[in-house]
C-alpha cells in the first residue's frame, strides 16, 4: 500500500501509467469491449466501473495539452449525438480536472485507437459505451 493513491491504482496499472511516454494512449474500457483481443498491454480492473477507473487514472496522469482532443469516447452507433450515462460521467470528471469534453470517435476508429494504445484497462463497467481513451501529457 502507498499513501495518497487511489486503491484502484494497482501495481500493474501504476507501472503502465509511469512507463507510458508523452503522447501514448491509455484506453479505459467497459466489460463488453473485447479488451483481450485488442490490447498490447492488458490491465484488468474487473471490480471497478469505468468512472472510478478514470478518476483514479486522472489523479496521476496529465492529459496532453499539445493535442486538441486528449480524451476520446466511442460515439453511439446509429445515434452519434447521443450522450450515454457513462460518457456524461466521463465529461464531468474531465471538467473537474480542468480538461475539455472528450472527442467522439466512430466505433471502428475507436477500436483502432484502442488497438494502438500503450495499455488497455479492462473494467467491469456494465453501462454501454463506457469506453474512453486518454493521451498522456508531460509532467511540468
Amino acid at each position: 500500500m502507498l499513501l495518497g493513491l487511489d486503491p484502484l491504482l494497482t501495481p500493474d496499472l501504476l507501472h503502465a501509467l509511469a512507463s507510458a511516454g508523452h503522447g501514448d494512449r491509455i484506453a479505459i474500457v467497459d466489460a463488453n469491449f473485447p479488451a483481450a483481443a485488442n490490447a498490447r498491454r492488458l490491465i484488468p480492473l474487473a471490480g471497478a466501473d469505468a468512472g472510478a477507473a478514470l478518476r483514479a487514472v486522472l489523479s496521476v496522469l496529465p492529459l496532453d495539452d499539445f493535442e486538441p482532443d486528449p480524451a476520446a469516447v466511442m460515439e453511439v452507433v446509429g445515434d452519434p449525438q447521443a450522450v450515454p450515462e457513462a460518457v456524461a460521467e466521463f465529461t464531468r470528471l474531465l471538467e473537474q480536472t480542468g480538461g475539455a469534453p472528450p472527442a467522439r470517435l466512430q466505433r471502428d476508429a475507436f477500436y483502432a485507437a484502442a488497438r494502438s494504445a500503450f495499455a488497455v484497462v479492462a473494467t467491469g463497467e456494465r453501462r454501454l459505451y463506457g469506453n474512453i481513451i486518454l493521451t498522456k501529457g508531460v509532467v511540468r
